[in-house]
């Protein structure tokens, strides 16, 4: 039978670029639970490229962001603006990216719930796949 598995927010993050992001990920049977948490010092320097999933529910625990939908090359992107303590849910397949404004205390922190599961962030214990927008992948 399985477990319940407790998944603290700010506890154990990996660093995924020096100074600038930290998260770590948790898988279920059908749903992958991460937490992204960007520093001023660097973080401000590291956009997200433009990226689809499965449906994704995200809550803003620190700081501010605006997700973009992208849109056709008619239109501009669609800008969601989420402060502290907003949720956003993104449509499956939807094509989005984000943007950070760090609160007081320089950091700008997200819980994301996908699912399916996002197998691309790696094994649960491994550091987890970020897609910045400087990334050849």
């Amino acid at each position: 039978m399985a477990k319940c598995r407790v998944f603290a927010i700010d506890d154990n993050l990996k660093e995924i670029v020096a100074d600038g992001l930290y998260g770590k990920h948790l898988f279920g049977a059908s749903v992958s639970v991460a937490v992204v948490k960007f520093v001023a010092e660097k973080g401000s320097d590291l956009p997200a490229k433009s990226h689809s999933h499965g449906e994704e529910a995200s809550l803003q625990l620190v700081g501010a962001c605006s997700v973009f939908e992208s849109a056709d090359s008619q239109q501009s992107d669609y800008e969601s603006i989420m402060a502290s303590g907003d949720a956003l849910i993104i449509p499956a397949g939807a094509l989005h990216y984000g943007s950070n404004r760090f609160g007081p205390e320089g950091v700008s922190m997200r819980l994301n719930v996908v699912t399916p599961a996002r197998k691309e962030y790696g094994p649960e214990d491994s550091t987890p796949y970020y897609p910045l927008k400087s990334r050849a992948d």
